[in-house]
Protein backbone atom coordinates (compact mmCIF):
# COMPACT_ATOMS: atom_id res chain seq x y z
CA UNK A 1 0.00 0.00 0.00
CA UNK A 2 1.45 3.25 -1.05
CA UNK A 3 2.20 5.90 1.82
CA UNK A 4 1.23 9.29 1.25
CA UNK A 5 1.41 12.47 2.90
CA UNK A 6 -2.40 13.12 4.22
CA UNK A 7 -4.27 16.41 2.74
CA UNK A 8 -5.78 18.36 5.04
CA UNK A 9 -9.40 18.22 5.69
CA UNK A 10 -10.59 21.67 4.06
CA UNK A 11 -14.61 21.68 5.36
CA UNK A 12 -17.17 23.21 3.07
CA UNK A 13 -18.41 26.25 4.53
CA UNK A 14 -21.62 28.25 3.53
CA UNK A 15 -23.18 31.57 3.94
CA UNK A 16 -26.10 31.35 6.06
CA UNK A 17 -29.67 32.53 5.81
CA UNK A 18 -29.11 35.23 8.44
CA UNK A 19 -25.67 36.34 6.59
CA UNK A 20 -22.73 34.67 8.32
CA UNK A 21 -20.08 32.26 7.12
CA UNK A 22 -20.27 29.25 9.04
CA UNK A 23 -19.06 25.34 8.04
CA UNK A 24 -21.76 23.19 7.01
CA UNK A 25 -21.09 19.92 7.91
CA UNK A 26 -19.73 18.92 11.73
CA UNK A 27 -17.38 16.16 10.86
CA UNK A 28 -15.82 15.55 14.23
CA UNK A 29 -19.45 15.31 16.08
CA UNK A 30 -20.22 12.94 13.09
CA UNK A 31 -16.87 10.81 13.99
CA UNK A 32 -17.54 11.09 17.73
CA UNK A 33 -21.07 9.52 17.45
CA UNK A 34 -19.84 6.92 15.41
CA UNK A 35 -16.28 6.16 17.50
CA UNK A 36 -19.17 5.55 20.97
CA UNK A 37 -21.91 3.81 18.69
CA UNK A 38 -19.49 1.11 17.09
CA UNK A 39 -17.97 1.24 21.12
CA UNK A 40 -21.18 0.75 22.88
CA UNK A 41 -22.67 -2.11 20.44
CA UNK A 42 -19.26 -3.99 21.24
CA UNK A 43 -20.27 -3.80 24.96
CA UNK A 44 -24.04 -4.90 23.71
CA UNK A 45 -22.55 -7.61 21.72
CA UNK A 46 -20.97 -9.04 24.44
CA UNK A 47 -23.91 -9.05 26.76
CA UNK A 48 -26.33 -10.64 24.26
CA UNK A 49 -23.46 -13.51 23.73
CA UNK A 50 -22.88 -13.77 27.52
CA UNK A 51 -26.55 -14.31 28.18
CA UNK A 52 -27.08 -16.92 25.32
CA UNK A 53 -24.44 -19.18 28.31
CA UNK A 54 -27.17 -19.05 30.59
CA UNK A 55 -29.83 -21.51 28.33
CA UNK A 56 -26.50 -23.91 28.23
CA UNK A 57 -26.18 -23.76 31.87
CA UNK A 58 -22.48 -22.28 31.23
CA UNK A 59 -23.24 -18.87 32.62
CA UNK A 60 -19.77 -17.87 34.08
CA UNK A 61 -21.20 -15.14 37.37
CA UNK A 62 -24.11 -17.62 38.56
CA UNK A 63 -25.13 -16.00 41.72
CA UNK A 64 -23.22 -12.71 40.70
CA UNK A 65 -26.57 -10.30 41.86
CA UNK A 66 -24.64 -7.33 39.93
CA UNK A 67 -24.12 -9.40 37.04
CA UNK A 68 -27.38 -12.09 37.23
CA UNK A 69 -28.80 -12.91 33.45
CA UNK A 70 -31.69 -10.22 34.05
CA UNK A 71 -29.92 -7.35 33.81
CA UNK A 72 -27.11 -8.41 31.53
CA UNK A 73 -30.01 -8.90 29.27
CA UNK A 74 -31.64 -5.62 30.02
CA UNK A 75 -27.83 -4.14 29.17
CA UNK A 76 -27.66 -5.53 25.81
CA UNK A 77 -31.17 -4.61 24.57
CA UNK A 78 -30.65 -0.92 26.07
CA UNK A 79 -26.97 -0.45 24.63
CA UNK A 80 -28.24 -1.68 21.13
CA UNK A 81 -31.46 0.74 20.95
CA UNK A 82 -29.66 3.89 23.01
CA UNK A 83 -26.18 3.41 22.73
CA UNK A 84 -25.84 1.95 19.31
CA UNK A 85 -28.46 3.20 17.03
CA UNK A 86 -29.25 6.15 18.37
CA UNK A 87 -25.26 7.50 18.62
CA UNK A 88 -25.33 6.42 15.08
CA UNK A 89 -28.37 8.18 13.71
CA UNK A 90 -27.51 11.10 15.59
CA UNK A 91 -23.69 11.01 14.12
CA UNK A 92 -25.48 10.38 10.29
CA UNK A 93 -28.52 13.52 11.05
CA UNK A 94 -24.91 15.44 11.35
CA UNK A 95 -24.28 14.74 7.57
CA UNK A 96 -27.25 14.46 6.17
CA UNK A 97 -29.41 16.97 7.53
CA UNK A 98 -27.10 19.91 6.53
CA UNK A 99 -26.26 18.95 3.05
CA UNK A 100 -30.31 18.84 2.38
CA UNK A 101 -30.77 21.94 3.92
CA UNK A 102 -28.04 24.11 2.76
CA UNK A 103 -27.95 25.54 6.65
CA UNK A 104 -25.70 24.28 9.50
CA UNK A 105 -27.33 23.12 12.89
CA UNK A 106 -28.10 25.62 15.64
CA UNK A 107 -24.99 25.13 17.30
CA UNK A 108 -21.90 23.09 16.76
CA UNK A 109 -20.75 23.52 20.25
CA UNK A 110 -24.20 22.35 21.05
CA UNK A 111 -23.58 19.34 19.26
CA UNK A 112 -20.42 18.72 21.24
CA UNK A 113 -22.51 18.85 24.38
CA UNK A 114 -25.06 16.94 23.27
CA UNK A 115 -22.69 14.25 22.68
CA UNK A 116 -21.10 14.59 26.11
CA UNK A 117 -24.38 14.12 27.81
CA UNK A 118 -26.12 11.60 25.84
CA UNK A 119 -23.31 8.87 26.05
CA UNK A 120 -22.72 10.14 30.08
CA UNK A 121 -26.53 9.26 30.16
CA UNK A 122 -26.15 5.78 28.97
CA UNK A 123 -22.69 5.07 31.08
CA UNK A 124 -25.49 6.16 33.94
CA UNK A 125 -28.04 4.28 32.78
CA UNK A 126 -25.79 0.96 32.79
CA UNK A 127 -25.04 1.87 35.93
CA UNK A 128 -28.36 1.79 37.35
CA UNK A 129 -29.48 -1.26 35.54
CA UNK A 130 -26.69 -3.20 36.95
CA UNK A 131 -27.46 -2.07 40.55
CA UNK A 132 -30.84 -3.39 40.39
CA UNK A 133 -32.48 0.38 39.87
CA UNK A 134 -34.37 -0.74 36.49
CA UNK A 135 -38.31 -0.48 35.51
CA UNK A 136 -40.48 -3.51 34.82
CA UNK A 137 -41.19 -2.13 31.37
CA UNK A 138 -39.83 -3.44 28.32
CA UNK A 139 -37.31 -1.47 26.17
CA UNK A 140 -37.92 1.14 28.97
CA UNK A 141 -35.76 -0.24 31.77
CA UNK A 142 -33.62 2.89 32.20
CA UNK A 143 -34.02 4.01 35.73
CA UNK A 144 -36.76 6.35 36.11
CA UNK A 145 -34.32 9.05 37.65
CA UNK A 146 -32.47 8.76 34.15
CA UNK A 147 -35.66 9.59 32.05
CA UNK A 148 -35.68 12.92 32.81
CA UNK A 149 -32.14 13.31 31.48
CA UNK A 150 -33.03 11.64 28.34
CA UNK A 151 -36.03 13.74 27.25
CA UNK A 152 -33.93 17.02 28.00
CA UNK A 153 -31.20 15.22 25.97
CA UNK A 154 -33.45 14.39 23.33
CA UNK A 155 -34.98 17.67 22.89
CA UNK A 156 -31.69 19.26 22.76
CA UNK A 157 -31.82 16.53 19.43
CA UNK A 158 -34.93 18.18 18.07
CA UNK A 159 -33.96 21.58 18.51
CA UNK A 160 -30.42 21.62 17.13
CA UNK A 161 -31.86 19.80 13.45
CA UNK A 162 -35.40 21.35 13.30
CA UNK A 163 -33.62 24.65 13.23
CA UNK A 164 -32.04 23.67 10.16
CA UNK A 165 -34.94 22.19 8.61
CA UNK A 166 -37.11 25.48 9.26
CA UNK A 167 -34.68 27.29 8.13
CA UNK A 168 -33.51 25.16 4.65
CA UNK A 169 -32.92 27.13 1.62
CA UNK A 170 -34.87 24.33 -0.46
CA UNK A 171 -38.39 25.40 -1.23
CA UNK A 172 -39.60 21.66 -1.11
CA UNK A 173 -38.31 19.23 1.47
CA UNK A 174 -37.14 15.82 0.19
CA UNK A 175 -38.73 12.91 1.74
CA UNK A 176 -35.66 12.25 3.63
CA UNK A 177 -36.42 15.43 5.74
CA UNK A 178 -40.12 13.98 6.20
CA UNK A 179 -39.01 11.58 8.05
CA UNK A 180 -36.73 13.40 10.04
CA UNK A 181 -39.05 15.79 11.23
CA UNK A 182 -41.80 13.15 11.84
CA UNK A 183 -39.39 11.36 14.17
CA UNK A 184 -38.41 14.43 15.84
CA UNK A 185 -41.93 14.99 16.77
CA UNK A 186 -42.64 11.57 17.32
CA UNK A 187 -40.12 10.01 19.40
CA UNK A 188 -40.16 12.44 22.61
CA UNK A 189 -43.82 11.83 22.66
CA UNK A 190 -43.25 8.25 22.65
CA UNK A 191 -40.47 8.06 25.09
CA UNK A 192 -42.51 10.48 27.72
CA UNK A 193 -45.76 7.66 26.84
CA UNK A 194 -43.86 3.97 27.64
CA UNK A 195 -41.78 5.69 30.37
CA UNK A 196 -43.74 7.70 32.48
CA UNK A 197 -47.32 6.92 32.30
CA UNK A 198 -47.19 3.05 32.90
CA UNK A 199 -44.87 3.49 35.72
CA UNK A 200 -46.79 6.27 37.54
CA UNK A 201 -50.30 6.82 35.90
CA UNK A 202 -51.86 3.90 34.73
CA UNK A 203 -51.36 1.21 36.17
CA UNK A 204 -52.65 -2.79 35.42
CA UNK A 205 -53.94 -3.81 31.75
CA UNK A 206 -54.26 -0.37 30.56
CA UNK A 207 -50.31 0.04 31.75
CA UNK A 208 -49.97 -2.95 29.56
CA UNK A 209 -51.51 -1.79 26.08
CA UNK A 210 -48.96 1.38 26.59
CA UNK A 211 -46.66 -0.65 26.83
CA UNK A 212 -47.21 -2.50 23.80
CA UNK A 213 -47.53 0.65 22.17
CA UNK A 214 -44.24 1.93 23.50
CA UNK A 215 -42.44 -1.20 22.57
CA UNK A 216 -43.27 -1.40 18.72
CA UNK A 217 -43.81 2.61 18.66
CA UNK A 218 -40.03 2.99 19.59
CA UNK A 219 -39.36 1.11 16.90
CA UNK A 220 -42.23 2.21 14.21
CA UNK A 221 -41.78 6.26 15.38
CA UNK A 222 -38.22 6.48 15.59
CA UNK A 223 -36.40 3.91 14.63
CA UNK A 224 -38.22 3.41 11.34
CA UNK A 225 -38.46 6.62 10.10
CA UNK A 226 -34.58 7.39 10.98
CA UNK A 227 -33.45 4.60 9.09
CA UNK A 228 -35.71 4.97 5.98
CA UNK A 229 -34.97 8.79 5.55
CA UNK A 230 -31.40 7.37 5.44
CA UNK A 231 -31.60 4.70 2.85
CA UNK A 232 -33.50 7.29 0.99
CA UNK A 233 -30.63 9.69 0.97
CA UNK A 234 -27.39 7.20 0.86
CA UNK A 235 -29.13 4.68 -1.44
CA UNK A 236 -29.19 7.52 -4.86
CA UNK A 237 -26.21 9.02 -3.67
CA UNK A 238 -24.46 5.85 -3.89
CA UNK A 239 -26.29 4.57 -6.67
CA UNK A 240 -25.79 7.52 -8.43
CA UNK A 241 -29.42 7.58 -9.58
CA UNK A 242 -32.16 9.63 -8.27
CA UNK A 243 -35.44 7.93 -6.43
CA UNK A 244 -37.45 5.61 -8.52
CA UNK A 245 -40.48 7.60 -7.40
CA UNK A 246 -41.14 9.91 -5.21
CA UNK A 247 -44.70 10.31 -5.10
CA UNK A 248 -44.36 6.27 -3.52
CA UNK A 249 -41.80 7.33 -1.53
CA UNK A 250 -44.58 9.42 0.17
CA UNK A 251 -46.99 6.32 0.10
CA UNK A 252 -44.68 4.70 3.01
CA UNK A 253 -44.55 8.33 4.93
CA UNK A 254 -48.42 9.08 5.65
CA UNK A 255 -49.22 4.76 5.44
CA UNK A 256 -46.22 4.62 7.91
CA UNK A 257 -47.71 7.42 10.00
CA UNK A 258 -51.30 6.06 9.81
CA UNK A 259 -50.99 3.04 10.75
CA UNK A 260 -47.95 2.45 12.89
CA UNK A 261 -49.09 3.72 16.03
CA UNK A 262 -51.91 1.19 16.23
CA UNK A 263 -49.84 -1.50 16.40
CA UNK A 264 -48.23 -2.24 19.49
CA UNK A 265 -51.17 -4.36 21.25
CA UNK A 266 -50.28 -7.02 19.05
CA UNK A 267 -47.55 -7.93 21.54
CA UNK A 268 -50.33 -8.79 24.03
CA UNK A 269 -52.47 -10.90 21.96
CA UNK A 270 -54.80 -12.97 23.81
CA UNK A 271 -54.81 -10.89 26.78
CA UNK A 272 -57.00 -9.01 29.22
CA UNK A 273 -56.95 -6.32 27.00
CA UNK A 274 -59.84 -5.51 25.24
CA UNK A 275 -60.69 -7.56 21.99
CA UNK A 276 -61.52 -4.30 19.85
CA UNK A 277 -57.93 -3.62 20.32
CA UNK A 278 -56.52 -6.49 19.67
CA UNK A 279 -58.29 -6.63 16.60
CA UNK A 280 -57.13 -3.26 15.91
CA UNK A 281 -53.58 -3.77 15.93
CA UNK A 282 -53.89 -6.90 14.21
CA UNK A 283 -55.66 -5.13 11.01
CA UNK A 284 -52.79 -2.26 11.31
CA UNK A 285 -49.98 -4.39 11.28
CA UNK A 286 -51.08 -6.35 8.29
CA UNK A 287 -51.72 -2.67 6.36
CA UNK A 288 -47.91 -1.69 7.29
CA UNK A 289 -46.46 -4.94 5.94
CA UNK A 290 -48.92 -3.57 2.46
CA UNK A 291 -46.77 -0.11 2.95
CA UNK A 292 -43.49 -1.68 3.41
CA UNK A 293 -43.81 -3.47 0.41
CA UNK A 294 -44.30 -0.09 -1.51
CA UNK A 295 -40.95 1.37 0.42
CA UNK A 296 -38.36 -1.85 -0.68
CA UNK A 297 -40.19 -1.93 -4.03
CA UNK A 298 -38.63 1.41 -4.66
CA UNK A 299 -35.25 1.18 -3.63
CA UNK A 300 -35.30 -2.15 -5.84
CA UNK A 301 -36.24 -0.06 -9.09
CA UNK A 302 -33.91 2.87 -8.20
CA UNK A 303 -31.19 0.33 -8.21
CA UNK A 304 -32.50 -1.21 -11.52
CA UNK A 305 -29.59 -0.96 -13.65
CA UNK A 306 -27.00 -0.66 -11.28
CA UNK A 307 -26.64 -3.50 -9.58
CA UNK A 308 -23.30 -4.31 -10.56
CA UNK A 309 -22.52 -2.14 -8.07
CA UNK A 310 -22.91 -4.30 -5.81
CA UNK A 311 -19.86 -6.13 -6.60
CA UNK A 312 -17.56 -2.95 -5.95
CA UNK A 313 -19.50 -0.96 -3.25
CA UNK A 314 -19.66 -3.29 -0.06
CA UNK A 315 -21.96 -0.11 1.62
CA UNK A 316 -24.75 -0.76 -1.32
CA UNK A 317 -23.97 -4.71 -0.15
CA UNK A 318 -25.26 -3.99 3.59
CA UNK A 319 -27.98 -1.37 1.97
CA UNK A 320 -29.84 -4.61 -0.05
CA UNK A 321 -29.17 -7.02 2.71
CA UNK A 322 -30.78 -5.24 5.09
CA UNK A 323 -33.82 -4.31 2.59
CA UNK A 324 -34.42 -8.09 2.02
CA UNK A 325 -34.30 -8.47 5.94
CA UNK A 326 -36.55 -6.25 6.16
CA UNK A 327 -38.91 -7.71 3.56
CA UNK A 328 -39.07 -10.91 4.99
CA UNK A 329 -39.55 -9.58 8.47
CA UNK A 330 -42.20 -7.84 7.35
CA UNK A 331 -43.62 -10.46 5.40
CA UNK A 332 -43.39 -13.12 8.94
CA UNK A 333 -45.07 -9.94 10.72
CA UNK A 334 -48.09 -10.32 8.48
CA UNK A 335 -48.71 -14.02 9.39
CA UNK A 336 -47.24 -13.95 12.91
CA UNK A 337 -49.57 -11.12 14.31
CA UNK A 338 -52.74 -12.97 13.57
CA UNK A 339 -54.58 -14.84 16.29
CA UNK A 340 -54.37 -18.29 15.01
CA UNK A 341 -50.31 -17.96 14.70
CA UNK A 342 -50.31 -16.15 18.28
CA UNK A 343 -51.51 -19.38 19.52
CA UNK A 344 -48.54 -21.09 18.40
CA UNK A 345 -45.36 -18.96 18.33
CA UNK A 346 -46.73 -17.16 21.67
CA UNK A 347 -43.82 -16.97 24.00
CA UNK A 348 -41.24 -18.73 21.70
CA UNK A 349 -37.86 -18.66 20.07
CA UNK A 350 -39.49 -17.72 16.88
CA UNK A 351 -40.40 -14.33 18.33
CA UNK A 352 -36.33 -13.40 19.70
CA UNK A 353 -35.68 -14.25 15.83
CA UNK A 354 -38.11 -11.90 14.56
CA UNK A 355 -36.90 -9.35 16.66
CA UNK A 356 -33.42 -9.90 15.83
CA UNK A 357 -34.12 -9.49 12.00
CA UNK A 358 -35.42 -6.70 12.11
CA UNK A 359 -33.35 -5.11 14.69
CA UNK A 360 -29.88 -6.12 14.04
CA UNK A 361 -30.49 -7.59 10.38
CA UNK A 362 -32.24 -4.38 9.10
CA UNK A 363 -31.02 -1.41 11.01
CA UNK A 364 -27.73 -2.31 12.49
CA UNK A 365 -26.77 -3.39 8.76
CA UNK A 366 -28.00 -0.09 7.05
CA UNK A 367 -25.95 1.98 9.46
CA UNK A 368 -23.11 -0.41 9.08
CA UNK A 369 -23.69 0.63 5.24
CA UNK A 370 -23.65 4.00 6.13
CA UNK A 371 -20.23 3.86 8.24
CA UNK A 372 -18.91 1.65 4.90
CA UNK A 373 -19.40 5.11 2.98
CA UNK A 374 -18.55 7.71 5.02
CA UNK A 375 -15.30 6.76 7.23
CA UNK A 376 -13.25 7.38 4.87
CA UNK A 377 -14.87 10.56 4.33
CA UNK A 378 -15.11 11.69 7.89
CA UNK A 379 -11.42 10.52 8.36
CA UNK A 380 -9.86 11.65 4.91
CA UNK A 381 -8.33 8.25 4.65
CA UNK A 382 -9.37 5.04 2.38
CA UNK A 383 -10.14 2.23 4.49
CA UNK A 384 -7.02 0.21 5.91
CA UNK A 385 -8.43 -3.47 4.98
CA UNK A 386 -10.79 -4.16 2.16
CA UNK A 387 -10.34 -7.94 3.22
CA UNK A 388 -11.39 -6.66 6.73
CA UNK A 389 -14.49 -5.29 5.34
CA UNK A 390 -15.80 -7.93 4.00
CA UNK A 391 -14.79 -10.18 6.70
CA UNK A 392 -16.78 -8.01 9.11
CA UNK A 393 -20.15 -8.44 6.03
CA UNK A 394 -20.21 -11.70 5.80
CA UNK A 395 -19.86 -12.48 9.07
CA UNK A 396 -22.64 -10.28 10.14
CA UNK A 397 -24.86 -11.96 7.19
CA UNK A 398 -24.26 -15.15 7.91
CA UNK A 399 -24.68 -15.03 11.63
CA UNK A 400 -28.01 -13.13 11.65
CA UNK A 401 -29.03 -15.14 8.77
CA UNK A 402 -28.20 -18.54 11.03
CA UNK A 403 -29.69 -17.24 13.92
CA UNK A 404 -32.85 -15.89 12.69
CA UNK A 405 -33.43 -19.39 10.73
CA UNK A 406 -32.23 -20.99 13.74
CA UNK A 407 -34.41 -19.72 16.22
CA UNK A 408 -36.97 -19.55 13.74
CA UNK A 409 -37.27 -23.11 13.94
CA UNK A 410 -37.35 -24.25 17.39
CA UNK A 411 -39.84 -21.67 17.71
CA UNK A 412 -42.16 -23.42 15.41
CA UNK A 413 -41.53 -26.39 17.82
CA UNK A 414 -41.53 -25.25 20.76
CA UNK A 415 -45.02 -24.25 20.45
CA UNK A 416 -46.05 -26.84 18.48
CA UNK A 417 -45.17 -29.10 22.11
CA UNK A 418 -46.77 -26.39 24.15
CA UNK A 419 -49.60 -26.87 22.27
CA UNK A 420 -49.51 -30.81 22.19
CA UNK A 421 -49.33 -30.62 26.18
CA UNK A 422 -46.15 -32.51 25.96
CA UNK A 423 -43.78 -32.34 29.48
CA UNK A 424 -42.05 -29.54 29.18
CA UNK A 425 -38.64 -30.67 29.56
CA UNK A 426 -39.41 -32.27 26.58
CA UNK A 427 -39.28 -28.50 24.60
CA UNK A 428 -35.87 -27.58 26.56
CA UNK A 429 -34.33 -31.03 25.64
CA UNK A 430 -35.32 -30.13 21.55
CA UNK A 431 -34.21 -26.39 22.13
CA UNK A 432 -30.93 -27.27 23.72
CA UNK A 433 -29.49 -27.32 19.70
CA UNK A 434 -30.90 -24.39 18.81
CA UNK A 435 -29.83 -22.67 21.35
CA UNK A 436 -25.97 -23.89 21.26
CA UNK A 437 -26.33 -22.50 17.31
CA UNK A 438 -27.38 -19.62 18.37
CA UNK A 439 -24.48 -18.89 21.02
CA UNK A 440 -21.99 -19.92 17.78
CA UNK A 441 -23.77 -17.13 15.64
CA UNK A 442 -23.10 -14.71 18.75
CA UNK A 443 -19.47 -15.91 18.30
CA UNK A 444 -19.93 -14.56 14.60
CA UNK A 445 -21.57 -10.98 15.09
CA UNK A 446 -18.51 -10.49 17.72
CA UNK A 447 -15.71 -12.02 15.71
CA UNK A 448 -17.96 -9.46 13.06
CA UNK A 449 -17.46 -5.97 15.05
CA UNK A 450 -14.25 -7.09 16.13
CA UNK A 451 -12.79 -6.49 12.34
CA UNK A 452 -15.01 -3.71 11.99
CA UNK A 453 -13.43 -2.05 15.35
CA UNK A 454 -9.98 -3.00 14.03
CA UNK A 455 -10.50 -1.78 10.42
CA UNK A 456 -12.15 1.73 12.46
CA UNK A 457 -8.69 2.37 14.46
CA UNK A 458 -6.34 1.31 11.53
CA UNK A 459 -8.09 3.60 8.83
CA UNK A 460 -7.70 6.30 11.10
CA UNK A 461 -4.46 6.18 12.08
CA UNK A 462 -3.35 5.11 8.57
CA UNK A 463 -1.87 8.09 6.11
CA UNK A 464 -3.00 7.04 2.75
CA UNK A 465 -5.55 10.01 0.81
CA UNK A 466 -8.91 9.15 0.34
CA UNK A 467 -10.08 10.54 -3.01
CA UNK A 468 -13.81 11.70 -2.67
CA UNK A 469 -16.09 11.37 -5.59
CA UNK A 470 -19.96 11.05 -4.43
CA UNK A 471 -19.87 15.06 -2.87
CA UNK A 472 -17.46 16.55 -5.38
CA UNK A 473 -18.81 19.40 -6.46
CA UNK A 474 -21.71 19.75 -4.20
CA UNK A 475 -21.02 23.06 -2.92
CA UNK A 476 -18.88 25.38 -5.94
CA UNK A 477 -18.21 28.06 -3.44
CA UNK A 478 -15.79 25.40 -1.69
CA UNK A 479 -12.11 23.84 -3.16
CA UNK A 480 -12.55 20.20 -4.38
CA UNK A 481 -10.39 19.19 -1.48
CA UNK A 482 -13.31 20.89 0.83
CA UNK A 483 -16.14 18.35 -0.62
CA UNK A 484 -14.51 15.66 1.59
CA UNK A 485 -15.73 16.72 4.68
Amino acid sequence: MTQTATAPLIRPTVVTSRGETRVLVDTTACKLHFIAAVSWIGVGIIAGLLYSFVFLRLYPHEGVEVLSPGRIRMIHTNLMAYGFLTNAFIGMLHWVVPRLTGEPVLSHPLSKVIFIAWNLIIGAAVWGILTGQAQAIEWGETPFWADHLVVVGVALVVINFTWSIIRSREKSMYVTLWYFTAAFVWTPLVYIMGNYLPQTLVPGTGGAALVGLYIHDLVGLFVTPMGWGLMYFFVPVISRKPIYSHAISLVGFWGLAFFYPLNGVHHFLWSPIPMFAQYGAVISTIAVEVVVTTVVINFVMTMRGEWYRLKETIALRWFMVGMTCYFITCFQCAFQTTLTMQKVIHFTDWVVGHSHLVMFGVFSFWIAGVIEHLWPKLTGRNWWSRRLSLWHFWLWTLGVALMFTDLTVIGVVQGLLWDSLRPWEESIRYSEIGWFIRMITGWMILGGFLCLALNMFMTFMAREDHSDTEYAGQFPETSAAGARA
